[in-house]
C-alpha cells in the first residue's frame, strides 16, 4: 500500500492517485506526462520573469495541458498549473509543501488544488491555478502587497493587523474573510510556516462578483528547512514566542467574537491526531516526520494552555 499523491490517503500500488483525485486535479483519470527537460528548467524559469514569480531558490514554471490532456508543457501565457521541482538547497521541499497544504485542508482551510507529480524520477509539486479560467483568461486578483500599495520587495513589511485592515477595506463580506484570515495565520504559526508574507495572501473576485480571500497557496512548513524560523509578519507586535493570549488579542482585532476564537482554536487543537497520521503517510524522511510531529505537539500545547500558564 502507498499514499495518493494528492490526498495522501491509502492507495493500492502501482496507482499514484485515487481516480477522484486525478480527475479533480487534471480533469481526467488519465495522468498527463510532463514535457519539460529538467536540465533546461532554469532557462525556462528565467523566460517567465514578470509572468511567474521566482522566489529564492525555488523555481516556479507555468505549465498548461495539451488539447488532448495527455501532456503538461511549458506555457508562458495562460498556463493553468504551477510546477515546482526539487531543489539542491532544500531537499524534499516539494514533499514538505504538499504535506503542509494537506495539513491546512485538514485544519479546515480552503487550499489550491495541488499534489505531487513525478518528473525525471523526481517528485515535484504541482498546483492548479485558481486565477485562470478554463480558457486561460485571468481572474481578477490582487495580493496584499498590491492592496497595501507596497513594492514586491516590501512583501515582508506587513503585519497581521495590516492584513485585517485590508480585508475590512476591500472584502465584500469582511466578517467571513477576517475569520478565514485568522484561521490561515493561526495555522501558519501552528505548522511552522515562516513565509506567509503579503504576496502570499490575495483577494479575488469570484464568479458571483464577490471579493473574497483566495484559496491558500505557497504554504510551507519552513521550520523543517530553516533553523529558528519565525513568522514572516508580526501578530500584535510579535513574530515569535506567541501565546494563546496573543492569538486572542489578534482575534479581537479581527472583530471575531470570543466564541468564534474558541471554536477556531479548538478545531486546530483537535486536528493534531489526524495531522500526525497524515505526516506518517507522507514520503518525508523519518527524522523530518518526527521533527514536524514534535513541532505540532509543542504548538498545540501552547494553544491548550490556560491564560495564567507560563506557556
Amino acid at each position: 500500500m502507498s499514499s495518493c499523491l494528492v490526498c495522501l490517503g491509502t492507495i493500492s500500488s502501482p496507482l499514484l492517485y485515487h481516480p477522484r483525485c486525478a480527475k479533480s486535479f487534471f480533469g481526467s483519470t488519465r495522468i498527463p506526462k510532463i514535457d519539460i527537460e529538467m536540465g533546461k528548467l532554469h532557462t525556462a524559469a528565467l523566460a517567465m520573469v514578470g509572468t511567474t514569480t521566482l522566489s529564492g531558490v525555488q523555481k516556479k514554471i507555468s505549465l498548461g495541458l495539451s488539447t488532448d490532456r495527455k501532456t503538461l508543457q511549458v506555457a508562458v501565457d495562460g498556463g493553468r498549473y504551477i510546477f515546482k521541482p526539487q531543489t539542491e538547497v532544500f531537499p524534499q521541499l516539494p514533499q514538505i509543501e504538499h504535506l503542509t497544504m494537506r495539513l491546512a485542508m485538514l485544519s479546515g482551510i480552503e487550499i489550491a488544488v495541488s499534489g505531487l507529480i513525478e518528473a525525471d524520477g523526481q517528485m515535484c509539486f504541482l498546483a492548479r491555478r485558481f486565477d485562470r479560467r478554463e480558457d486561460g483568461s485571468k481572474v481578477r486578483q490582487e495580493d496584499f502587497c498590491q492592496l497595501a500599495q507596497q513594492r514586491p520587495a516590501e512583501k515582508y513589511s506587513g503585519s497581521g493587523e495590516l492584513c485585517a485592515r485590508l480585508i475590512k477595506q476591500y472584502a465584500s463580506e469582511p466578517p467571513l474573510e477576517l475569520r478565514k484570515l485568522f484561521e490561515q495565520m493561526l495555522f501558519s504559526w501552528w505548522v511552522g510556516n515562516g513565509d506567509l508574507h503579503l504576496k502570499n495572501l490575495s483577494l479575488y473576485i469570484d464568479e458571483s462578483q464577490i471579493v473574497r480571500l483566495t484559496p491558500a497557496y505557497d504554504l510551507v512548513a519552513t521550520v523543517l528547512l530553516i533553523a529558528d524560523e519565525e513568522l514572516a509578519m508580526p501578530i500584535m507586535g510579535r513574530q515569535k514566542n506567541l501565546l494563546r493570549t496573543s492569538w486572542h488579542k489578534f482575534a479581537r482585532y479581527c472583530d471575531l467574537p470570543d466564541r468564534v476564537f474558541e471554536s477556531v482554536v479548538a478545531r486546530q487543537i483537535a486536528a493534531l491526531p489526524k495531522a500526525l497520521e497524515l505526516i506518517q503517510r507522507s514520503s518525508l524522511k523519518q527524522e523530518t516526520q518526527e521533527a514536524l510531529a514534535l513541532h505540532l505537539g509543542a504548538r498545540t500545547a501552547v494553544l491548550q494552555a490556560s491564560p495564567g500558564s507560563k506557556l
